[in-house]
């Protein structure tokens, strides 16, 4: 089968889940390329915004072809800049299957706009598409909460995910979150996000007698890194003999340390890579993650890949929640959740179960294969039609 991966966004900016995936159906012995379009900020990194290729080029990442073409955003110039980015994703796709032919099924990650994208493209090449969504309400809320965004906004991408010939959603509850925007007039199924559980593998923690918590994620207030500070500064002011690392972009920033200032045992480590990610695992005894919108948690699920229990927020999926080593809290409150942090010293977990819990839900042949009988199952349709 050939299939065509569109991300809405991919590195430098994120949307490594899509190349995760892609790899995995790969793995499965299918053709898979990624067509990625990356408009760049030149807020959010000067350097890549000047030096970054200013044509397309195609390069391999870990294995997968993908075609990278960026585009320079301009400042609050909201709706010319999606035209021009769905204009460019028609263009390279004309180039695409000019050399490759049409693709079996287009697979769109996020609606906003790779879904967009995809409806479109479908549409003129009566091709199957696919949108998986990734973002939490809170993401959308935000966008939309300008009015003058909302207006336009909603009505177009609503319309790529009831034209489409499948939703993914990545836990049931976002159907419900994301209804006050989109309606729920479309077809969907739930897939999780995958994990890279031979990366994320079980490893036996070095005994301390400082137990060890860490919080991953970037410097944002959906993160919910004020309820954490909070809670930490309760915990240490009751004598607990325990630590916290945190790590992600803008955790080692000034603002971040201004919110922990005069907590003790508290370690900024600001942005790391994947190796990185895992390392602090490996040094933790538990992550917590307070947050406040969640669609499913990657880092919850990557913690307990590798053995340790974590705490969160009610606000996460159920399917998340129901594995043991998850404890929940409510949001938005510091006390419950230092009780939490303060309990889950005490308590005993099985680091082998839950980490072999995960692989068993969330490998990447789990979700690869419960990704194939789909696209299998869209293409079988589309012949009977």
């Amino acid at each position: 089968m050939h299939i065509l991966e569109i991300p809405s966004f991919f590195p430098p900016y994120g949307g490594e889940f899509c190349l995760e995936q892609s790899k995995a159906l790969q793995q499965l012995g299918h053709e898979v390329r990624i067509l990625s379009r990356v408009q760049l900020g030149i807020t959010k990194g000067w350097k890549g915004y000047l030096f970054l290729p200013y044509t397309m080029g195609v390069e391999t990442m870990d294995g997968v072809e993908v075609w990278r073409d960026f585009q320079r955003g301009i400042p609050k110039v909201v709706r010319p800049n999606v035209d021009r980015w769905l204009k460019g994703v028609l263009k390279l796709s004309e180039e695409y299957f000019r050399q490759y032919g049409c693709p079996d099924v287009i697979h769109a990650h996020c609606v906003k706009w790779a879904g967009r994208a995809a409806m479109l493209i479908a549409q003129y090449h009566r091709i199957p598409y696919v949108i998986t969504e990734h973002l939490p309400s809170m993401i959308y809320e935000e966008e939309f909460r300008r009015a003058s965004l909302g207006q336009w906004e909603i009505p177009l991408l609503r319309e790529a995910l009831e034209k489409a010939d499948r939703v993914v959603v990545v836990s049931e509850e976002l159907v419900d979150e994301l209804a006050p925007y989109f309606g729920k007039r479309y077809s969907h199924q739930v897939v999780s996000n995958m994990i890279d559980t031979r990366f994320f593998h079980y490893a036996k923690r070095q005994p301390s007698d400082t137990f060890r918590f860490c919080a991953i994620g970037n410097f944002i207030p959906r993160k919910g890194y004020d309820i954490l500070a909070g809670a930490f500064r309760r915990l240490k002011s009751q004598g607990v003999n325990a630590s916290l690392t945190l790590v992600g972009p803008d955790t080692d920033s000034a603002s971040c340390r201004r919110l922990y200032a005069n907590i003790p045992d508290v370690r900024f480590v600001g942005t790391t890579d994947k190796v990185g990610v895992r390392d602090i695992l490996y040094s933790a005894d538990a992550l917590v993650l307070p947050t406040r919108s969640e669609s499913q948690g990657l880092v919850l699920l990557e913690a307990m890949s590798t053995g340790i229990p974590v705490i969160t927020t009610d606000v996460v999926p159920q399917s998340v929640r129901q594995h043991d080593g998850c404890v929940t809290v409510p949001t938005e409150d510091a006390v419950s959740l230092s009780h939490a942090m303060v309990r889950l010293i005490s308590e005993h977990f099985s680091s082998e179960h839950i980490s072999s819990a995960i692989s068993e839900s969330y490998s990447p042949h789990i979700i690869g294969n419960q990704l194939q009988q789909l696209f299998f199952s869209l293409l079988e349709r589309q012949v009977k039609q």
